[in-house]
């Protein structure tokens, strides 16, 4: 089985340096920046359990030239959603029909973009549950724990296996729609995360950021009960009742939610690491995602849409949102 890294960010450089570590052969395609970083430094794969794998830059195969993918099996798709539209059209002349690609990507709508370029070609779902930070000079860590979702297929046997024992937990499911929803759930504390530019240990803390969250999620939860979408279960509690939680008080948040806070204390959300670095944010692959159901159901998603405003001027006009200001933002939409 060869398997290809198309976008290899954070993600991509996480989820191939696993594979390579356990004896995988992986292509990466790269851009010229982490090409010459991974040239430079190797590749270091890391986790908040202490696990630590370092690979030597002679072990990596990267190339920034697209037609490195003719002969893979299987293609993770891992680029910014921004990028999802120009990557098909790059993979559309050159792959091989057989070849089955999956998206490891923010949002929902990338497989569907996918699958109107890449018509003859087998397009899954995909979901990385955890955060995974640049740390620099080749070294990729994962902050939180999680399990991979991938869409259910039959040919994906040989490919759990190599997760397996890369030891990296993945789950075939059938309806993708509802795990993405639930990852799409918890991701709206990415814009709460970068607006705060605190880690995210820090920022879950507090209780006015948790309470931003929690409209968030609130106004995200109805438009899915309206539009009969039940978001699947990837916590111990299920998605409605996260929102309650979020506004307890410290103290007692502090007790109940011990697994959600099982962070490593450096880790932010990737959105947070695409305002400090001056780069797009995929926030209307995020909290757009909300606004666009809403338009679907001729309602409206005010509060997502304003975290979606207040990003984007930040992507402009860099600003750091107290936990207090940011709620009193949100909240005059509530009254």
């Amino acid at each position: 089985m060869k398997i290809c890294i198309y976008g290899a960010g954070s993600i991509g450089c996480y989820l191939g340096g696993r594979l390579v570590a356990a004896g995988y052969d992986i292509d990466f395609i790269v851009r010229p920046k982490i090409q010459q970083e991974l040239q430079t430094y190797g590749l270091t794969v890391s986790d908040y359990t202490g696990l630590k794998q370092n690979i030597a830059a002679n072990q990596l195969q990267m190339t920034i030239d697209p037609n490195a993918v003719t002969h893979a099996d299987i293609i993770l798709v891992c680029v910014k959603s921004a990028s999802t539209e120009q990557v098909a059209f790059e993979l559309k002349d050159i792959l091989k029909k057989k070849t089955i690609i999956i998206s490891f990507q923010n949002g929902l709508s990338n497989v569907g973009i996918l699958k109107q370029i890449l018509t003859e070609h087998t397009i899954l779902e995909g979901m990385v549950p955890f955060n995974v930070a640049a740390l620099g000079n080749g070294i990729f860590h994962q902050g939180t724990d999680g399990v991979l979702y991938v869409k259910s297929h039959a040919q994906l046997d040989e490919f759990v296996r190599a997760f397996k024992k890369a030891k990296l937990e993945i789950q075939l499911e059938q309806d993708m729609q509802a795990v993405q929803w639930a990852k799409l759930l918890l991701n709206l504390n990415n814009s709460i995360n970068a607006l705060s530019q605190l880690p995210l240990k820090q920022e879950l803390s507090i209780l006015e950021y948790r309470q931003c969250l929690a409209l968030a999620q609130l106004e995200t939860l109805n438009l899915l009960k309206i539009a009969r979408i039940k978001p699947a279960k990837l916590t111990p509690l299920p998605a409605q009742f996260i929102p309650k939680i979020l506004k307890l008080p410290n103290p007692i948040f502090k007790i109940i939610s011990k697994k959600m806070l099982a962070i490593d204390p450096l880790a932010r959300s990737s959105m947070a690491d695409d305002l400090m670095a001056g780069r797009k944010t995929e926030i209307d692959w995020i909290n757009g995602e909300v606004v666009y159901l809403a338009r679907q159901l001729n309602l409206t998603a005010p509060i997502n849409q304003k975290l979606i405003e207040l990003v984007k001027q930040a992507e402009s006009q860099p600003k750091v949102w107290s936990g207090s200001k940011l709620k009193a933002q949100l909240a005059q939409i509530v009254i």
